[in-house]
């Protein structure tokens, strides 16, 4: 090779070895594929006490179901009610952002927002089933949010606990007398209508349950349902039990979510958040159905007491219960729209319901 040739292949192997060192510069689709992606630390305060079956250890799955889903881009750190915050303090929690999350039912945050009171239960109102679909397509969940709004809160139902039992007592109640000067735990809309009819209701969260009824504190308490009664031990500390739910013929559970910290949050894990929270919705539902039918079988087996309000007392509840709901609504122009719009529903699907479900019910 001359020397004129040697010199020509020279320049071509540097110009090569330059372009190849600009290529470096960028980098290359498997290289920005592997780059840091954004990842986000949540905490979520609950007004349960840690672990507690159903309520506590939904929150739990939820947390690790996100994780999962989002390849650990979206962490939940849970905290039991009183960890962080006390548990009726949930709400407020959330709304100033001391936490992305919380956990635990809207009639708690009633001398706040009084319509959230809709959102957990109504006496004698819709079924488990009647109220996801009243949410999920029948205008709820837009009510919803609006009542929540002021407050930066996006609300979301995060499980069911199904239709509940009426309560725990220390005296039987044989007519609507044995309930004047009763004092009786009982949150929501279901309280009020106990007060109406000459009970004294008190609001304690769930932690000090037990020890307000063992102490003669109150003499009566509604709490849940089999699954987190036995749990609580509260057939220890009253006699009889009662039935049926008329204060909560289901009970929805929430997840608030601070909606700045939402917003913040990409497309992809606001789609993950979002469809963690509805399987935990319906895993709830599941755990209660399953469980409640196991535990009402101990609870006989420890002699527990079950008994029926007679039909004079559910009569009169049912009676002061639409005198309640229709004062609340009257409160302002959205409790308004709210208290139609589920009544709408309800006189609606229950056409259907008289055909189908009641009647296996009645069969079965």
């Amino acid at each position: 090779m001359n020397h004129r040739n040697l010199l020509g292949a020279t320049l071509a192997l540097l110009a090569a070895l330059g372009l190849a060192g600009c290529n470096d510069e960028k980098a290359s689709p498997e290289q920005a594929a592997v780059a840091p992606v954004q990842s986000f630390q949540w905490k979520m305060v609950t007004a349960w006490p840690k672990n507690f079956p159903g309520l506590g250890t939904a929150a739990e799955r939820l947390a690790e179901r996100v994780a999962t889903m989002s390849n650990g881009r979206l962490t939940i750190k849970v905290y039991a009610g009183g960890e962080l915050v006390p548990p009726l303090e949930v709400f407020d929690a959330v709304s100033r952002g001391t936490a992305e999350l919380g956990h635990g039912a809207a009639y708690y945050w009633k001398g706040k927002v009084p319509a959230a009171q809709f959102f957990t239960a109504v006496p004698f109102g819709l079924s488990t089933s009647e109220m996801n679909a009243w949410l999920s397509k029948g205008g709820g969940q837009q009510l919803w949010d609006e009542a929540y709004a002021p407050f930066g809160v996006k609300p979301m139902a995060v499980g069911n606990t199904g239709m509940q039992m009426g309560g725990w007592y220390n005296k039987e109640i044989n007519s609507l007398d044995d309930l004047k000067g009763l004092k009786i735990r009982m949150p929501g809309l279901g309280g009020e209508v106990l007060n109406r009819l000459g009970a004294t209701t008190v609001n304690l969260p769930g932690g000090e349950v037990f020890t307000a009824l063992q102490t003669n504190a109150i003499d009566a308490t509604d709490w849940v349902s089999p699954y987190n009664d036995l749990a609580f031990g509260l057939h220890k500390a009253a006699k009889f039990y009662y039935y049926p739910g008329w204060q909560e013929p289901q009970a929805v559970l929430e997840l608030l979510i601070n909606q700045k910290a939402l917003d913040g949050l990409p497309a992809d894990l606001q789609a993950i958040l979002t469809e963690a929270t509805r399987a935990a919705n319906q895993d709830m539902l599941d755990d209660y159905v399953y469980h409640n039918a196991l535990a009402l079988d101990e609870l006989k087996k420890q002699a527990t007491l079950l008994k029926r309000f007679p039909d004079e007392v559910l009569d009169a509840m049912h009676f002061e219960a639409e005198i309640v709901l229709g004062e609340l609504a009257a409160q302002n122009e959205l409790n308004g729209r709210i208290w139609a719009s589920m009544k709408a529903f309800q006189a609606q699907v229950s056409q259907m319901h008289q055909l189908s479900e009641k009647e296996l019910y009645n069969w079965r």
